[in-house]
């Protein structure tokens, strides 16, 4: 009898599933904590935006008012800042806050303010806090 030479087995190339199970976990927990790090800032950056529309509006309304030695009514809006006049436009356009609605205009304002430059937040309702929080010119 003559022995059989003893072939080495070939190795397997790739994955085993417990190794691609922990990348898969690993995965998804730098997703999880990427996606709750990423979330409150979005809706911080949709407040300061917000504030920065209401200080450009106020610069606008400030211009009109150099204009016309007034502030509009409130009939009047602040669709008179990018009305054409005499001495031009004072707002290019008039932007939509930063959830889609349009910015509020109130005559006049708390605290012996002129008026006031309204959002009304992300719940488009008065009162609310964080991101649903009223944002206003007139403090």
């Amino acid at each position: 009898m003559s022995a059989k030479p003893i072939r080495p087995r070939p190795q397997a190339n790739g994955f085993t599933l417990v190794e691609l199970l922990v990348v898969l976990a690993i995965i998804g927990l730098l997703t999880t904590v990427v996606v709750l790090n990423v979330l409150p800032m979005q809706s911080r950056a949709q407040v300061q935006k917000a504030e920065a529309d209401i200080a450009i509006i106020e610069q606008g309304l400030e211009f009109w008012r150099i204009d016309t030695g007034r502030y509009p009514t409130a009939e009047e809006g602040l669709a008179v800042l990018v009305a054409p006049t005499v001495t031009g436009a004072k707002l290019k356009n008039l932007p939509n806050d930063p959830w889609g609605k349009p910015y509020g205009y109130v005559v006049p304002g708390a605290n012996n303010k002129p008026y006031a430059v309204i959002s009304l937040g992300a719940d488009g309702v008065e009162g609310g806090e964080g991101e649903n929080a009223d944002l206003r010119s007139d403090g």
